[in-house]
């Protein structure tokens, strides 16, 4: 089992940022694709992007391509999402989640644990 805990989610205007973390315990962090995504109201939850388990790679969807950077801290055993230029369309809850059987983890059913999720609110 591996438990997964979002922080740093809040209230910002659009164009402001915000910085999300995940802090992971359970099973080994560095074993684990990490991802993010997100769920806006009455929406599909969708893929933010992903970061492999030594952190060289990082994938994202088109939509923050360039706005959001994913990086993890294996000694620490977290995942961050740095959210820059954020918009009122990036309002959502979002949650962090681990893979243990991908290379990337693009799609949601490739993702063993989840997290309860944050709130990101941007206000206009």
């Amino acid at each position: 089992q591996v438990q997964l805990v979002e922080s740093g989610g809040g209230l910002v205007q659009a164009g402001g940022s915000l910085r999300l973390s995940c802090a992971a315990s359970g099973r080994p962090f560095r074993n684990y694709v990490m991802g993010w995504f997100r769920q806006a109201p009455g929406k599909e939850r969708e893929f933010v992007g992903s970061i492999t388990r030594t952190g060289s790679t990082t994938y994202y969807a088109d939509s923050v391509k360039g706005r959001f950077t994913i990086s993890r801290d294996n000694a620490k055993n977290t995942v961050f999402l740095q959210m820059n230029g954020l918009k009122p369309d990036d309002t959502a809850v979002y949650y962090c989640a681990a893979a243990g059987g991908s290379l990337a983890a693009l799609i949601e059913r490739e993702y063993d644990y989840w997290g309860q999720g944050t709130q990101v609110t941007v206000s206009s």
